[in-house]
């Protein structure tokens, strides 16, 4: 009976190297608590943002005004600061549940490690039965069923231990990839949070243009309209001169040099078209009249992303040269494949020229630089050949020099037949 005492005393060894899971249950628990602080903190925050941007959005709806600009500027700037507040929130939450899963990791790899010791304790003992006992057991027991037994007791909780433990290192592999994908995540998180914080230092830079405009009309709403309609007639006036200009500038468009439809990405993440390419003159929309672009919805200062690989070709700022008459703040990009772009009215440029970007890169963010009528993004596409970063007198603004993309009147195309279809 002397194997049956030893299979027992194991068997009561196994309960005191059962994992620790409990020790840690306090803990855990206190993480699981701030983890849903943080949720509950997250859901009040989007909530917020959701009533500012409705107010923004009611605020586009209405006339042009000077203190409806500034509102509208200001509830951006709140909802910026939500925005960066929702981040930091699921950045703390995810370093919470990063502990929570290292604790995790350390309990299984300590019940590894303690099944481990186990299984080659009873391994050695297994030895030393069959070395150097095993007649002697044999010889001594009445009941060869009970040797039998013992070892056959021995055995399968040896197979049980192999197995758990096999069962616990897949689990802690498991619990590893999910640790390195929540610090993937997280690593995400914070490169979102200096996205917002670039934001939040855009809707600044714009309100301090704006209070500069307070100080121009001396807080005059008469003086605010008779200034934009000073501005309109410029932008009129430039729009003409810049016709004029490109429809002088000689160039064949082959089509087959093009790319074929759909090669582009889009530049924002949520699109919303407030005003196509050109005018519609058959089959395709063409830059005969109209407008040269596309405009895109984009209220609140949002990331402006390059559609392609590509090289930035010029950066600028028209407002320097002639205000409010046309592009504003600008990047010009010509991508490898054969076409080129303008991003206008951007409140911050954040490349420079001569730099290469990827599809999908942050290149700026919308604002409402230039002539517009409210913030915006527009997006002019070229064909690369015909198009160059030029300085040209300006005749709307005398004795000023304009720095912007020109391009051949034939050598515009409508960016909607190369972006992907809505």
């Amino acid at each position: 009976m002397k194997s049956s005492k030893k299979f027992l005393l194991f068997l009561l060894g196994l309960a005191f190297i059962t994992p620790s899971f409990f020790s840690q249950a306090q803990t855990v628990g206190e993480l699981n608590t701030k983890i849903s602080e943080k949720n509950a903190e997250i859901t009040r925050l989007e909530q917020e943002i959701k009533q500012y941007q409705d107010e923004i959005e009611d605020l586009g709806k209405q006339k042009d005004s000077l203190n409806g600009s500034l509102k509208q500027l200001e509830l951006t700037k709140k909802k910026l600061v939500a925005d960066t507040s929702v981040t930091q929130n699921k950045i703390d939450k995810t370093s919470l549940k990063i502990q929570e899963l290292s604790l995790n990791i350390n309990d299984k790899q300590s019940v590894i490690s303690n099944n481990i010791e186990a299984l080659s304790l009873e391994i050695r003992k297994v030895n030393e039965l069959e070395n150097n006992d095993a007649i002697t057991t044999i010889l001594s027991e009445n009941d060869f069923s009970v040797v039998w037994n013992d070892i056959d007791n021995i055995a399968t909780v040896n197979d049980k231990i192999r197995k758990t433990t096999v069962n616990i290192r897949e689990i802690k592999v498991e619990l590893e990839d999910t640790r390195g994908e929540t610090i993937d995540a997280k690593n995400e998180l914070v490169v979102l949070k200096n996205k917002l914080i670039d934001q939040k230092r855009v809707v600044d830079q714009n309100k301090a243009e704006k209070n500069k405009l307070l100080a121009q009309t001396k807080n005059s709403e008469a003086n605010y309209q008779k200034l934009l309609k000073e501005q309109m007639a410029k932008k009129i006036a430039f729009e003409r001169e810049l016709r004029d200009y490109e429809s002088q500038l000689k160039f064949i468009l082959d089509p087959s040099k093009l790319p074929s439809a759909g090669v582009l990405s889009w530049p924002l993440d949520d699109i919303f078209v407030t005003q196509e390419f050109g005018a519609k003159t058959g089959p395709h929309r063409t830059y005969a009249s109209g407008h040269s672009g596309v405009d895109f919805r984009a209220r609140t200062p949002l990331p402006v992303k390059a559609m392609a690989d590509g090289i930035v070709r010029g950066t600028g700022d028209t407002d320097l040269a002639c205000f409010g008459a046309s592009f504003g703040k600008w990047v010009f990009i010509e991508y490898d494949n054969d076409l080129s772009s303008t991003y206008g009215h951007l409140s911050t440029i954040m490349i420079s020229e001569g730099q290469k970007v990827s599809r999908g890169q942050v290149v700026a963010y919308s604002g409402g630089t230039g002539r517009v009528t409210g913030p915006h993004l527009h997006l002019s596409l070229y064909a690369s050949t015909a198009t160059s970063v030029q300085t040209v007198p300006s005749k709307s603004c005398a004795g000023k020099i304009l720095k912007q993309p020109i391009a051949a009147t034939n050598a515009y195309l409508d960016p909607m037949y190369y972006l992907p279809k809505l």
